[in-house]
């Protein structure tokens, strides 16, 4: 009777003591995760206090006022970046998701060991590099800046980045969801694409979103292919003004004026990004729940 008495007491000082170690690593990560949060809510709260009351319709409507005039807006600039981006996504995506998933289907090969190795090193390519390239091979040879080498620009940055996320979430998908589709006659083609990755739909679109956020607060790469310009112009062969390159451009002026706006610019690029991604969430969320 005695050593029943011990053994229950032993066991519940173990239950005890595993409890106390799980709230101490509980208490930790959220610990850890309001540290991390506590810089982005700092950032963002400075952004909307120093960009908020710069808000106008003037600023999403007018054109960017003359050197040394007050008022004006951005709305060649807000165009110019859904399009240099919509652009660069219709590019970049597609082969970054298709890569991924050739990848992911392929993993044995050589090749798709160069291909692995290639896109790792891409993602830690310089972004100003990158705006060389495209520089070099697009805007010298046509003689002119021009949208499409920004776009161009910009899907580089995209495809390593789409292509290892894609990859990544694909093998996190069961393989007997796979073996499943070719046991039943499905090519293994439609079975990546109608299977394997629509399962892996949600991840994928992360990893989308994780680029098109990337790509849209970069400035160097357009600097050197897009380069800017204050009057409108949608056309794929001219330069074409980005949010990023104008909030550059006046956050570096003398005039008080565009430093506002620069803030104001600053704080639409991130409310486009915030909306993109919950937006896409939405669209995912509900694909994810109806009816199969």
């Amino acid at each position: 009777m005695a050593a029943g008495v011990l053994t229950g007491l032993h066991g519940e000082t173990s239950y005890r003591y595993r409890k106390f170690k799980s709230d101490a690593m509980m208490a930790v990560t959220v610990g850890a995760t309001i540290v991390t949060l506590i810089p982005l809510f700092l950032v963002l709260g400075y952004l909307v206090s120093k960009g908020f009351a710069s808000l106008n319709w003037a600023f999403f409507t007018h054109m960017p006022a003359p050197v040394g005039e007050t008022g004006g807006g951005m709305a060649n600039a807000i165009v110019g970046t859904l399009e240099v981006v919509g652009i660069a996504c219709l590019i970049g995506v597609p082969i970054g998701v298709g890569a991924g998933l050739y990848l992911a289907a392929n993993r044995a090969s050589q090749f798709t060991n160069w291909v692995r190795f290639s896109a790792d090193v891409l993602m830690g390519v310089p972004s100003i590099v990158v705006g060389i390239f495209a520089y070099a091979v697009i805007v010298r040879p046509f003689g002119s800046f021009s949208t499409l080498a920004g776009s161009v620009a910009l899907a580089a940055i995209m495809i390593p980045l789409v292509t290892r996320t894609t990859e990544e979430m694909v093998l996190l998908v069961p393989p007997e969801l796979r073996e499943a589709s070719l046991a039943l006659g499905v090519p293994n083609w439609r079975t990546m694409l109608s299977v394997v990755a629509r399962t892996a739909l949600s991840g994928i679109t992360t990893g989308v979103i994780l680029a098109v956020a990337r790509v849209s607060g970069e400035t160097a790469p357009l600097l050197f292919t897009a380069f800017g310009n204050r009057f409108w112009s949608t056309s794929l062969f001219h330069p074409i003004n980005t949010l990023t390159v104008q909030v550059y451009t006046y956050a570096i002026s003398p005039f008080a004026d565009w430093q506002r706006q620069a803030w104001a610019g600053a704080l639409v690029l991130t409310a486009i990004i915030l909306a993109l991604e919950l937006g896409v969430r939405w669209v995912t969320g509900g694909a994810a729940k109806a009816p199969r």
